[in-house]
């Protein structure tokens, strides 16, 4: 009698339910590398001709895609951008899928600089995005050069155009990306960052942020509750997306890109913990699977994350791309957040030879006895091998029993 055949999709989704799958699923991200080889004239020849989700099925890995949940209109908001100079937008009350980092409009396949403004009745705001030429060949985004706020003025423009903008849902999107990958991949619904993580990463920056809580205090802790207000607003606008799934499994992340050392235990307590377990608890009474993109160096932060009431740290990043070991994330999240990741992209470098990555891999396998979803963090790269994927792919599906 033939065993069914069970897709990556079902095994996700019987992880996230918190029941043990019939073989671990591996679902990530190929884009990058595909993207590098077709640049560089270099994919290999099995892969040629083939679309992004064919590659991920001869591969043998499920492909995992973001797919915003959500937009916004700018009602009473121009934008105008140039590209190396050049015009490139220019609309008044557009609709973006990405506030405030605009990333819509931003040119990714030559390099250059990205020069946008956001203007307003109550003042102009400035962002700037850079492409470098290394960038494109490697298959990278443009990264944010200068944030929206630079100067205590900037405030109230960002006030202004978080109260006048109009929440618009994309998931009709969601249902046709999930059609389109199929049962061979994830299609994960992204909201925006938490507040904490919107101020730091996408208005302010890093250093900016730790000067203004000590310089502006009281305009840092207004734009953090405007935007949990939004958030608040938003959340419950989801209820939808629970409903169209059909498989028992709804699942939406926050794209915070948390690292232990940016936001630091004290300030994950202040700032995180709580609006975790409030937008969790209201997530969850809409039968909702809640995560994070938690790509950074997490050990600083593992007994909070086991509070905050998330379901899946994604992206999770052991060594050696980061301080924490994989055995000691999996002591501290017995109980949750489930794991999806865990699969460095160092692994996956020349300089790890075949032998030493496989004995890596069934030391990692011999500690897992609960759901985990396996995935190469943080993004599969050029230079990384993608034998060894096939490899880790044909392992799973092979006969040993992994529990």
């Amino acid at each position: 009698m033939n065993t069914p055949v069970v897709s990556m999709r079902q095994l996700a989704c019987t992880a996230m339910r918190g029941e043990l799958p019939s073989s671990i699923p591996f679902i990530t991200r190929l884009e990058a590398w595909i993207r590098s080889h077709h640049r560089t004239n270099t994919l290999p020849e099995a892969f040629r001709g083939l679309e992004i989700d064919e590659i991920h099925q001869v591969v043998g890995v499920g492909r995992l895609k973001f797919v915003n949940a959500y937009g916004f209109i700018l009602r009473g908001v121009e934008v105008r951008a140039t590209f190396n100079g050049e015009p490139l937008f220019a609309a008044y009350e557009p609709f973006f899928e990405n506030f405030p980092s605009l990333w819509d409009i931003v040119p990714t396949e030559t390099p250059g600089t990205t020069e946008t403004q956001i203007i307003t009745p109550r003042g102009v705001l400035h962002l700037r995005h850079g492409l470098l030429e290394e960038h494109v060949l490697t298959g990278l985004d443009p990264y944010l050069q200068k944030h929206l706020i630079s100067s205590p003025e900037d405030y109230s423009v960002v006030e202004y155009i978080l109260e006048k903008m109009e929440f618009v849902p994309l998931f009709d999107q969601v249902k046709e990306w999930q059609g389109k990958v199929g049962e061979n991949g994830f299609v994960v619904p992204l909201l925006q960052r938490i507040p904490f993580q919107q101020v730091l990463l996408e208005y302010l920056g890093e250093v900016p942020l730790f000067k203004a809580l000590h310089y502006e205090p009281r305009q840092v802790e207004r734009l953090l509750s405007i935007l949990d207000q939004q958030l608040m607003d938003i959340l419950p606008r989801l209820q939808p997306l629970a409903i169209d799934s059909k498989d028992g499994v709804a699942y939406v992340e926050f794209p915070d890109n948390l690292h232990g050392i940016m936001t630091s235990p004290p300030l994950f307590r202040k700032y995180c913990l709580e609006t975790y377990q409030r937008y969790t608890a209201l997530l969850h009474a809409m039968k909702m699977k809640v995560g994070s993109h938690t790509d950074g160096d997490m050990r600083p932060l593992l007994s909070l994350l086991v509070e905050s009431g998330l379901d899946v740290c994604e992206s999770f990043s052991q060594q050696p791309l980061t301080s924490l070991p994989f055995e000691e994330a999996w002591l501290a999240f017995q109980n949750g957040p489930m794991i999806w990741g865990a699969i460095p992209s160092p692994w996956l470098e020349d300089q790890v030879s075949q032998t030493e990555f496989e004995g890596l891999i069934e030391h990692l396998l011999s500690l897992i006895d609960r759901p985990i979803i396996l995935g190469v963090v943080d993004l599969f790269m050029r230079h990384n091998s993608i034998e060894k994927v096939k490899y880790l792919a044909s392992r799973l599906r092979s006969s040993v029993l992994l529990y």
